[in-house]
């Protein structure tokens, strides 16, 4: 997530960021203090972006909310433009890579609440089953600090590795204790892997990506997260102090709605599936 993306990403992520830095002044968006302007939301194209213009077409204009959706591929932008104002809201991440990014960023932005699970997979264009893989093969992983450690659980929960004991989500392949397959790990950017996957004997794909790159998580992967307890559903989140907007209370009723699981529901087949 955190290296640089292809020269043609980074030059449409520059012109959304422009394009959200003029919307803003001083730092702060200029429609922070008018409760009737449009709200500003940064997201990722899929499913966030098509879970949020799901809201805009049907269901805003009868709550009396004004939507602008700016969509951006990497994970960065959304949160500095949240930081710096120049967007009111984002929705693209879980909370574990929000206090990461919060931590090494030395910024204070915040959940507002959840709203759906993108289920991590392990995906392979060579083998149709986990015990296929072979004698050291090579697997990708996302190289960003949340996603790598939730990659490594994947594969622990599924009997293909072990972990040291007592880490789980921070955890790196140093942390690997049992490797009975010999298993090789290639790290590379989150938005890569599935362009890899075919160069690779199987990739960890983010269930965003994998739904962008035609990949169907709930039949194509080998294994896939559980819902159940899972603490990387995708959430709404502002910078704090912005919670109490009415725009983004709004907003959060909007997509906790029963319209929005509906859509969710019916739209990805369970690929991505409702946090509430």
């Amino acid at each position: 997530m955190r290296n640089a993306l292809k020269f043609t990403s980074i030059l449409a992520t520059a012109g959304v960021a422009l394009s959200l830095a003029a919307c803003g002044s001083s730092g702060s968006s200029s429609s922070s203090s008018d409760a009737n302007a449009p709200l500003k939301v940064v997201a990722s194209p899929t499913p966030h972006g098509q879970i949020l213009k799901y809201v805009k077409d049907n269901l805003a204009e009868k709550a009396g909310l004004k939507l602008d959706i700016k969509e951006v591929t990497d994970y960065v932008t959304p949160n500095t433009a949240v930081q710096d104002g120049s967007a009111d809201a984002n929705y693209f991440q879980h909370v574990p890579y929000l206090e990461d990014f919060n931590k090494k960023h030395g910024t204070n932005i915040v959940s507002v609440e959840p709203v759906h699970l993108e289920p991590l997979g392990l995906y392979s264009k060579k083998v149709k089953a986990i015990g296929d893989l072979a004698d050291g093969a090579t697997i990708g992983l996302p190289n960003d600090a949340t996603n790598e450690g939730r990659a490594l659980k994947l594969l622990a929960d599924n009997k293909l590795i072990t972990l040291k004991d007592g880490v789980t989500t921070t955890a790196t392949p140093a942390d690997v204790t049992g490797n009975p397959k010999n298993f090789k790990w290639k790290e590379l950017e989150a938005a890569q892997l599935p362009r890899s996957v075919a160069d690779l004997d199987a990739a960890v794909i983010n269930g965003n990506y994998a739904i962008d790159s035609g990949l169907k998580p709930a039949t194509d992967a080998l294994v896939l997260e559980k819902a159940e307890g899972n603490p990387y559903a995708n959430i709404l989140a502002v910078k704090k102090g912005k919670e109490n907007d009415p725009r983004v209370k709004k907003l959060a009723e909007l997509l906790h709605s029963d319209e929005v699981k509906k859509y969710i529901d019916d739209t990805f087949q369970g690929s991505v599936i409702p946090a509430f």
